[in-house]
Order: structure tokens, then sequence, then C-alpha cells
């Protein structure tokens, strides 16, 4: 089947080498990604009352263990790519630059690195949730763009004039005559625009608080990777005759729906900047003075001692009165 009139086409080449050095596309928009989801996370944080430079702390925790957890929930789920029959073996596994990073995974464990690194700062994990939410959606955004130079991750053939040309050798079996398919990756990637866009309004709109930004993102990305993945035909493990993600979409997104009326019944409103800089406890509110360690401690040593004793200071034994009444 011939190309539509319209089309999008693939690019030549997803690698360029600088000498010796293969510079890949895929590696470098997850790179930028991951640039500006620090960058905006980190602005965020400041604007609700926390220290500078705490997120780039975070994410030296959170981006490794996140990248670990992305690339093993892929080969987890599609195991068969690697060790199935015919499979590309173990050292594939290993050939992240080949893509492959499941963003449940992902997330899953970047937040496992988050809460490393908050625990050793003694700051609660939700509002480091809701400050790089927007920021890491962005970053799905931007890591989709290396699904296009890979040709992975399209969707079924189509003859809409926005169709994706793929090359017949990264055509899965059976649709070496189709010429363009939907480029579902693109789909994913304006629909995480528009979700940064909603949690960037939400936030400021209803002064959100206590990781319900960070479950807004969960409950909107995985609306959208529900309808996105029906249109897929990569490899994928079914269950009950849908595919293993569409199920993930829909728990995953349940979950964090609850998640929010739950919270919002318990713990409205954010967090007060003292619990963002680890000074407060995170079940006080704004303006709660936990000052009672200082009234505890005493007298600091170079500070007079303001308090008496409230009986009368002892006389010197003379042996006669004073004879002054009131001095």
């Amino acid at each position: 089947m011939t190309a539509p009139l319209t089309f999008i086409p693939s690019p030549e080449q997803g690698v360029w080498y600088l000498g010796s050095f293969p510079l890949r596309a895929y590696a470098l928009f997850i790179i930028v990604g991951i640039v500006v989801a620090v960058w905006l996370g980190e602005r965020r944080w400041v604007a609700r009352g926390g220290n500078k430079g705490f997120i780039g702390d975070v994410a030296l925790w959170a981006v490794p263990f996140g990248i670990v957890g992305g690339r093993l929930y892929h080969v987890i789920s599609d195991n068969q790519i690697y060790f199935g029959e015919g499979g590309a073996g173990f050292v594939a596994a290993l050939r992240i630059w080949d893509g492959g990073l499941g963003i449940w995974g992902a997330v899953l464990g970047g937040a496992l690195g988050a809460w490393i690194a908050v625990r050793r700062k003694g700051i609660p994990l939700p509002p480091v949730g809701d400050a790089i939410a927007p920021g890491v959606i962005l970053a799905q955004a931007i890591g989709r763009l290396g699904n296009y130079f890979n040709q992975e991750l399209f969707g079924a053939p189509t003859e809409v004039p926005w169709g994706l040309e793929i090359d017949v050798v990264n055509r899965p079996l059976g649709y070496e005559e189709f010429a363009t398919f939907h480029p579902t990756f693109l789909y994913e990637a304006l629909w995480s625009i528009g979700v940064f866009l909603v949690l960037i309004w939400a936030d400021k709109r209803f002064n959100m608080g206590h990781g319900r930004v960070f479950a807004l993102y969960v409950l909107l990305y995985c609306t959208g990777r529900l309808w996105v993945e029906m249109l897929r035909i990569d490899t994928a493990n079914h269950i009950f005759g849908l595919r293993l993600n569409v199920w993930t979409s829909i728990l995953v997104g349940l979950g964090a729906l609850v998640y929010i009326l739950v919270s919002l019944r318990l713990r409205p409103g954010r967090e007060s900047p003292e619990v963002l800089r680890g000074e407060g406890n995170p079940t006080q509110g704004a303006g709660t003075d936990s000052g009672s360690d200082d009234a505890a401690s005493g007298p600091q040593p170079g500070e007079p001692n303001a308090r008496k004793s409230s009986g009368p200071e002892p006389r010197p034994a003379t042996g006669r009165s004073s004879g002054t009444p009131g001095s």
C-alpha cells in the first residue's frame, strides 16, 4: 500500500557520531526532559516556600532510580522480547539506548529515590511530588520525541493526513504492506502538554497540596494513556483481551482518583513553608509556632537567667533586724 499524499516522514537517522562517540536522539530527548523537569520543579519548590537547590538534591536520587525502574518495568512487562523464543537475550535487555522505558516503573522508581532523599532531610514526600509533577509530565512529552527517531510506539495503519511513515524494516510482522501509521507517541506528547497546562492552572486555582497535584497528574495521564494504548500495535502482553498497560492505566488512575478525594477530606489546603524547609511538623498548619524546645532547654551559655526563685532571698545571719520598714 502506498503512502497518502500528505504524511509525517520518519527521520533518516536517530544516531549521530561525534568521532567515535554515538549521540542518540532517544537519550538526548530524555536528558533534555530531565533537565526541564528539575529546573521547573526547583522554581515551583522555591515559590512554595522551600529551600533553593533542594529539588536538585532530590534528583540525584530520583533520576537514577527512575531510569532503572523504567527499564525493569519494560523488560518484565515485555519479557518475551528478550527471553522468549527467539528473544534478543539478556545483553539486549541492558541496552537502554535502543529504547524501552516503562513510565509506570520510572515513576515508581523515581518516587522511591525521592523518598530516600527527602527522608534524609526530614521533609515529607507529598509536597515534593506536587512541585515536580508539572515538570515530570512535560519531560514525558519531550521524551516521546525520542520514539519518533527510533520509529517505535506507533499505532494502527491509517491514511489520515498526519499519518506517520514507517520504514519497512521497522513495521511489525503482518503490517509490511502498510506505509503510514497513527503516531501514537505524538498523541501522547500532545496529551501530556495539555495535562501540564491543566496542572499549572489547577494548582493556582485551588491552592493544591498534600500530594494532590501529583495525583491529578497520574489521573490525567492515565486517562490519556488509556485511549492511546488502544491504538498501539506493538508487541504486548494481554490480560482478558486487553493490553497490560490498559489495565495498569485503569487501576492506577482509579487509585489516584481515590487519593484525591480522601486527601481533600482529611487534609485540605497546602503545607506551610516551614514544612517544606523541614522546620515544622507536617501536621501543623502555617503560622504554627513550635517553640517549646527553647523553653525546655533553659538558659543558654552567655545569656542572663531571667528566672528567679519565687521565695525571698535568705538574709545574712547578723543577729539584728534591718530596722527600716520597706527596705
